[in-house]
């Protein structure tokens, strides 16, 4: 890889000298590049095969042609954020959590975003007053015991800011816990200080979901700076979406919740893929998801197994839309070898 690929590529003519795109595929991507933002960080550059076309690395982060392409059921919004917004940077879904968007923007763009419509470099944040009237919002709902910061990727703030807001949300009573949506361990693990994890310790209950979804992502750099938080005493999740071409088969996929597991994050979500424009050549079916979850169901840990989601389109919120194991009535169950077994009614 040549010096380029140690800063944070931004367009195709970086990725085309980095030797991750071939020069003559530039105009429909300089296209693409143009509608949505692009970049792909030192790290995970490193980890892209420019030899193997089908590279799951590339796949997530190099731009694609097919983006230009959006079909009628794909919307800017599609899992209804904007439907649930009292204020700025508030989503409000589900009755006892809010979401708190804090920043526009991320150390790395991945092609199925579903905010990707929303987020790119110098996009910002929320301001001082609209962060005022955020908080403002959470304290004036006593129902709300949970809070997530997301955006964009909250830990591309600097650890100063990130503990202002966090202590701020902390000192709010009725708040108990705070979680944390991040990519910034996989893509720049380097950021990673100990700053950054003193920022995020308070005294109410603080998760950090990682969103990782190729085994290969989890190098030992990424496991150490994950472990900066867990030793810490700061628990992690994951979450990863389900991608045809880059986790769409038992064996990657389990290797990838294995891999979690070792490193002592928990597989939280796999989400099926939304329908942001332009992703439909990254998207699965739900039959191929729920055949991946039987298949790994009974042959990997439990430890190991996510519960598989769908963001229902409108803002409906999420559900579970896993393989059941039982026939209609619950007379029956099916193990994890696919033999049915009888199972008696309650008296």
């Amino acid at each position: 890889m040549s010096a380029i690929a140690r800063k944070t590529l931004r367009t195709p003519a970086a990725l085309a000298t980095a030797q991750l795109v071939a020069r003559d595929r530039l105009a429909p991507l300089e296209e693409v590049a143009a509608r949505y933002a692009v970049a792909i960080t030192p790290a995970l550059a490193d980890l892209i095969d420019p030899a193997d076309p089908h590279d799951p690395i590339a796949r997530q982060f190099v731009p694609d042609a097919r983006e230009l392409h959006s079909e009628p059921q794909e919307s800017h919004d599609p899992i209804g954020d904007d439907a649930h917004s009292p204020v700025e940077g508030i989503v409000h879904r589900y009755p006892d959590r809010v979401l708190l968007k804090l920043v526009n923007a991320c150390a790395v763009y991945c092609r199925f975003c579903f905010r990707r419509e929303m987020v790119g470099p110098g996009r910002g944040g929320l301001a001082p007053a609209a962060l005022d009237q955020a908080l403002a919002y959470i304290s004036g709902h006593p129902e709300i015991w949970e809070v997530i910061l997301t955006g964009g990727d909250p830990l591309v703030l600097s650890a100063r800011r990130l503990k202002d807001v966090v202590m701020r949300v902390a000192a709010i009573a009725h708040v108990k816990v705070i979680r944390v949506h991040t990519r910034v361990p996989v893509a720049a693990p380097e950021r990673v200080t100990a700053a950054l994890v003193r920022a995020l310790r308070t005294s109410k209950a603080t998760f950090v979901v990682l969103h990782a979804n190729h085994p290969r992502e989890l190098t030992a750099t990424v496991r150490a700076a994950c472990a900066r938080f867990i030793d810490a005493g700061i628990p992690m999740l994951a979450q990863s979406v389900l991608l045809r071409g880059v986790n769409d088969d038992a064996e990657t996929l389990g290797a990838l919740l294995r891999a979690l597991v070792e490193c002592r994050i928990k597989p939280y979500y796999l989400h099926h893929a939304d329908l942001a424009p332009g992703t439909a050549h990254l998207r699965t079916t739900i039959a191929e998801g729920q055949a991946l979850l039987r298949a790994l169901h009974g042959r990997t840990s439990g430890l190991c197994q996510p519960t598989y989601v769908l963001d229902i389109p409108g803002g409906h919120g999420k559900s579970p839309i896993g393989p059941s194991y039982l026939n209609g009535d619950g007379s029956t169950v099916e193990d994890f070898n696919g033999r049915r077994h009888g199972y008696p009614p309650p008296r």
